[in-house]
């Protein structure tokens, strides 16, 4: 008997408009090559031809250069040059092997009895509109906007920030130069470039589709698939491709910030098969985490990126995916957007009542001070605020007297971070633990928050403050006891047991208990009093540190005095910020006053701060130089964990460790977070978790610019 029919139906290809016929129900299509897959973006078969292979720039940082081809039986694998952290491949289909090429072959695998013998793909779950890395996304399927954007804000008028220092670079994903504000990343929000899915700013780690529609992990761990938005393109009107997705990862992962090609490097290759979808195939399924690191990967257009430098300092113009495009360019002074009126995902639940001012325009000024003058002026409209001495005595003006100037706190939901002095082991002087632990407890926090912060700070503790993740006053669990049991030593028994308190001073600021115990630390590491000096083998303790801001200069002035009572010489440079963000780049200071944000889900971040690798890389955050394998093992706990108490458990056992080797010398945080602005700059009464976010603000109906 005869078997019956399959159904079939027929497809649009979604770039070339022809139509793919494909039995319903089959895993695998039968469809000639698309368009997309003969055009000069797909990486032909032979490897002296396709783009690139005649801008061949000669040396690893010369012009983006043709990547490696390697032909495997039908198959071809196109893998960028090796990076610092490892390959990474970019897999996409030949002529010799199409979706019709692969489903034949299968089933004539199957007819033979090979089926063992060809790889099969894994069980993949369903594609999803949205993910949380543990639980479920906060907002439920078929939202119409994000809880911190209101709708019905009105569109138009400008929005003027002010910035500090100086910028050479429209490009900040690469390390050389300094990228200006604005493009990507931070409150001021995605306006340029943008990722594969959005991040939920209102719960731990939840993603929701942005140029991609739907997610698709692996039931394995082992992969992840994207399909991207159909409508999505650039500013310059080019579609979004799955090329341009595997062109971003390329380049990111071999020449883009340290903390990318970090987050990057468990990725064995990507595939494109077909111009909507690109496959991700990762090397372990450990990094739980990975997927969703993937899926925030800003996405750059390929076609602009032909025959240049991506590691060179830049002022052209970017072409990106995001809600602006670059409108006026003064390098070091101005840098203008204006919204792009045919922006693709306007309408999208995660774009809905956000980016609603026609221009943002950020200023930059030399100082905190002429920043301050031009705020009062009405010159700049948002002015968040971070020092208590400003806060209390700069917003006394007229404007914020008669109501034209508001200053608002608003709280967040998101661990406190770590603000400190990193101390930098990599020099000899602070390589002992006793030795740092005795310049924390010569940090006068109670003298220094009345006498220059009006009492207004907290101290800080640990690197998660204010969340279940903190160890601070927590005694270990067994969790935490067994994930620390091949690292014996590492914590402190007072930090194990939840008892350690940070140092605390009568505020006098010659705490004679404190320095007392300070120097029985240096004693025993060695040094003593010589006179008024403290010394070893004859050698004088003398460090630098590095300041960049007159704030910073005051802080460590107090530190100064303090140090002097013990015999310490601490001498101070003020320096600009190229000249900052050179030598901390390259770990060219013995301490610098340093942020460490926390999120309420850390994950592969932790890699680039803490790690032992990370240690080594320049321009990576790990500013102290930790090199611990309880630390390592930690962070790769933290990214096995498989669910919340897994998660929480390794944080703590992560905060122990680095509160036990006293890497840094733990600061202070605000109570919330301050943000002065006109009011004719207005937002919703939801403020996220996270704090304030410019893309929801907007310029009230009828103000003057």
């Amino acid at each position: 008997m005869r078997a019956p029919r399959r159904r079939r139906r027929v497809r649009n290809d979604r770039r070339s408009g022809r139509k793919r016929v494909a039995p319903v129900g089959r895993r695998c299509i039968a469809s000639p090559p698309s368009d997309f897959q003969r055009s000069r973006r797909t990486f032909p078969t032979t490897p002296n031809a396709g783009p690139g292979a005649a801008r061949h720039g000669g040396g690893a940082h010369g012009r983006i250069r043709a990547p490696e081809i390697r032909e495997r039986g039908s198959s071809v694998t196109v893998s960028p040059p090796p990076s610092a952290f490892g390959p990474a491949a970019v897999a996409a289909p030949s002529r010799a092997s199409t979706p019709a090429t692969r489903c034949l072959a299968r089933i004539a695998a199957a007819a033979l009895g090979l089926g063992a013998l060809l790889p099969i793909a894994p069980a993949t779950a369903e594609p999803l509109a949205a993910i949380a890395l543990h639980g479920r996304p906060a907002l439920a399927a078929g939202f119409d906007h994000v809880p911190w954007a209101d709708p019905a804000a009105p569109k138009g008028g400008r929005i003027t920030l002010g910035v500090t220092g100086s910028f050479d670079t429209l490009n900040p994903f690469v390390v050389k130069g300094n990228p200006a504000t604005g493009l990507r990343f931070g409150a001021e929000g995605s306006n340029v470039y943008e990722s594969l899915m959005e991040r939920g700013l209102d719960e731990p780690f939840g993603l929701y589709g942005l140029l991609a529609e739907t997610i698709d992990v692996a039931e394995d761990g082992r992969s992840v698939t994207f399909a991207l938005r159909q409508q999505a393109h650039f500013s310059d009107r080019t579609p979004v491709t799955a090329a341009d997705v595997a062109f971003s990862f390329a380049t990111l992962a071999e020449k883009g910030l340290p903390f990318m090609r970090s987050n990057y490097r468990d990725v064995e290759r990507v595939e494109t098969p077909d111009p909507t979808h690109v496959r991700f195939v990762l090397k372990t399924a450990e990094n739980r985490e990975l997927p969703l690191i993937l899926a925030l990967m800003p996405v750059l257009p390929a076609h602009d990126w032909e025959g240049r430098d991506f590691e060179a300092t830049t002022l052209a113009p970017p072409i990106g995916s995001g809600p602006y495009r670059v409108a006026k360019v003064e390098p070091g002074a101005r840098l203008v957007l204006a919204r792009d009126p045919d922006y693709w995902g306007a309408n999208l639940p995660v774009r809905r009542g956000l980016y609603n001012a026609d221009e943002l325009r950020w200023e930059y000024f030399r100082d905190q001070n002429s920043l301050m003058e031009a705020f009062k002026k009405g010159l700049i409209d948002v002015m968040p605020e971070g020092d208590p001495a400003h806060w209390s005595q700069s917003y006394d003006f007229p404007a914020v007297a008669d109501g034209r100037v508001v200053k608002e706190s608003f709280t967040t939901d998101i661990p406190k971070g770590m603000t400190g002095f990193a101390l930098n082991t990599r020099r000899p002087l602070f390589a002992d633990v006793r030795v740092r632990e005795a310049m924390v407890r010569l940090y006068d926090f109670e003298w220094a928050n009345r006498n220059l912060y009006f009492g207004l700070y907290e101290r800080q503790k640990g690197y998660f403050d204010g969340s279940e993740l903190s160890a601070y006053g927590r005694p270990a669990t067994p969790a935490e006891t067994t994930l620390l049991a091949p690292h014996p030593g590492t914590v402190t028994p007072a930090v194990m047991a939840g008892t350690w308190t940070v140092p605390a001073t009568d505020g006098s600021g010659r705490d004679r208990t404190q320095l007392k115990e300070a120097l029985a630390l240096l004693t025993a590491a060695g040094w003593k009093l010589d006179g008024p000096k403290l010394t070893r083998a004859g050698e004088p303790f003398v460090f630098e540190i590095m300041t960049q801001t007159r704030d910073q200069e005051r802080l460590a002035l107090g530190w100064q005095r303090t140090l002097a009572a013990v015999g310490i010489e601490a001498r101070i440079r003020n320096v600009d910020a190229a000249q900052y963000e050179m030598r901390r780049r390259t770990f060219d200071f013995d301490t610098t006053m340093w942020v460490w944000p926390a999120s309420a889900s850390p994950g592969n971040e932790q890699i680039h701060r803490w790690s032992s690798r990370a240690a080594g890389d320049e321009g990576s955050f790990n500013l102290p130089g930790v090199r611990s394998p309880a630390v390592d093992a930690a962070i790769a706990a933290l990214l096995a964990a498989r669910d919340r108490d897994d998660l929480v458990a390794a944080t703590r056992v992560l905060d122990r460790l680095l509160m036990s080797g006293s890497y840094v010398v733990p600061l202070f945080h605000l109570p919330g977070q301050w943000v002065a602005h006109w009011t004719r700059i207005e937002h919703p009464a939801k403020i996220p978790g996270t704090g304030w976010t410019l893309p929801a603000w907007w310029v009230r109906e009828g103000s003057k610019e």
